[in-house]
């Protein structure tokens, strides 16, 4: 029974070894962490227990064993992600180095307890006290590696700005996989020559410090270029939306101004009535009107959102989009203006874009804004849209360009800086977004 047992230690450290290697990805799992242990783990146990078992039976190694096992194993734990299989197989080879580099030192701990037993034949596997040891070495590090795996390499993961890091990174870890392979002595005995224990034991310690420390170096070198990169891309959006708001408010001011100047208007219309020019009437109306929106409603106190409501409600009846808006919004908000300001105009113009090419007896926009015990600002937009809506990792795609939609990322940004939440959805046919805005603390009770 005993030697039975061997065998299934070896190989139990597969279950550590895949709940590390899931820490990084855990918010991509394909369904609920619950969901998936309930059969998953049995899974792993049938593989160790029947390699093992195998093992045993045939009098091998539990070397040819994983050659088989660790393929499944990777193929399992691919298809419960949403990732792609560089960044899967990459995060599983990390880890199955990491463990390599274990059992290396493993082996020579195996050689020390069986140092004063002299074993003429050669060990098949480690002493039972050497798997435990093993599997322990193993929990330890995964209780270890749990805070920076599930943080600093989940930033990495997330980070789509440098997808191309994980077509080399597989080289690292399948380098030390390599080497620990090569140590391997062939003959048990070999381990007793000389001082070549000590020089082993020394080597393992070496490669599993300099692999740990490679590591750490490049998760520190990659969320540094992913900070620089993330800046780089907000100031890039930043000024984008600044450009934009000066355009929108560029053209509620300019609205404005000609509802001011209508009086003006009357006066110079009945100069020309007086003269009785029919002519110059019609085409003094003709110009006005074209400086003049078309549609002028008021929707709520505050000016801002009034304006931008305004503005592209005016843009919607242009293009025959029916366009409701329900709001209750006082004149002051302690929120940042041009955020708020920038989060509509975003989606009403997403929203107004997705509609023209919706056909025109289903297009339709909903808005919804109000304020939910006076420390938050909840904004609703819905439109109907044809045709397919590209995601990628649950971040919709532009369908301007390649890339993730500028408008929507911007809204994240500015909903996730003042502390608040974004959410998008597709269903049959319809888009929503609801966006939540914290209000500022010092203005919240103004």
């Amino acid at each position: 029974m005993d030697k039975m047992l061997r065998p299934i230690l070896e190989l139990t450290v597969i279950i550590p070894g895949l709940l590390l290697a899931y820490l990084p990805v855990r918010t991509y799992l394909r369904q609920p962490l619950h969901k998936l242990a309930v059969w998953l783990l049995p899974l792993l146990a049938g593989f160790c227990v029947s390699g093992g078992v195998l093992c045993y039976t045939l009098q091998i190694t539990t070397l040819p064993v994983l050659i088989f096992l660790l393929p499944a194993v990777m193929a399992v734990y691919h298809r419960t992600l949403r990732v792609t299989i560089w960044k899967s197989g990459s995060i599983f080879l990390a880890v199955c180095a990491v463990f390599a580099c274990v059992n290396s030192l493993s082996r020579a701990f195996n050689a020390i307890l069986t140092a004063r037993l002299n074993l003429a034949e050669n060990e098949l596997w480690f002493r039972t006290g050497t798997g435990l040891f093993y599997n322990g070495i193993c929990l330890l590090f995964l209780a270890a590696a749990w805070y920076p795996a599930s943080h600093a390499a989940r930033t990495m993961v997330d980070d789509e700005n440098f997808a191309q890091t994980w077509y080399i990174f597989w080289i690292l870890p399948l380098i030390f996989i390599a080497l620990n392979l090569f140590m391997v002595p062939k003959y048990r005995n070999t381990l007793y020559t000389g001082r070549i224990l000590q020089g082993y034991i020394v080597i393992s310690l070496v490669l599993l410090v300099i692999l740990v420390f490679f590591y750490a170096m490049f998760l520190l070198i990659a969320n540094s270029l992913n900070k620089n990169a993330r800046l780089m891309q907000e100031n890039h959006f930043l000024s984008l939306q600044q450009a934009r708001y000066e355009n929108l408010r560029s053209a509620i001011e300019e609205a404005r101004q000609a509802r001011h100047d209508l009086r003006h208007h009357f006066v110079q219309l009945s100069a020309l009535a007086e003269n009785g020019d029919l002519d110059k009437i019609k085409e003094y109306l003709s110009c006005a009107s074209s400086k003049i929106p078309s549609q002028d409603l008021h929707f709520c106190e505050n000016q801002a959102a009034d304006g931008v409501l305004g503005y592209y409600s005016a843009l919607a009846k242009l293009e025959s989009i029916p366009f409701h808006a329900k709001t209750d919004l006082p004149s002051h908000i302690a929120v940042d203006e041009i955020d708020m300001c920038l989060v509509l105009s975003n989606l009403l113009e997403n929203a107004i874009q997705a509609s023209q090419k919706t056909e025109v007896s289903r297009r339709k926009i909903n808005v919804e804004i109000y304020l939910h015990y006076n420390h938050l600002l909840l904004i609703q937009v819905e439109n109907t849209f044809d045709g397919k809506i590209r995601k990628k990792n649950d971040i919709f795609q532009s369908s301007k360009r390649t890339g993730n939609g500028i408008g929507i990322q911007s809204v994240r940004h500015i909903a996730e800086k003042t502390g608040g939440a974004s959410s998008f959805t597709c269903d049959n046919g319809v888009f929503t977004a609801k966006i939540m805005l914290r209000l500022s603390k010092n203005n919240a009770n103004t």
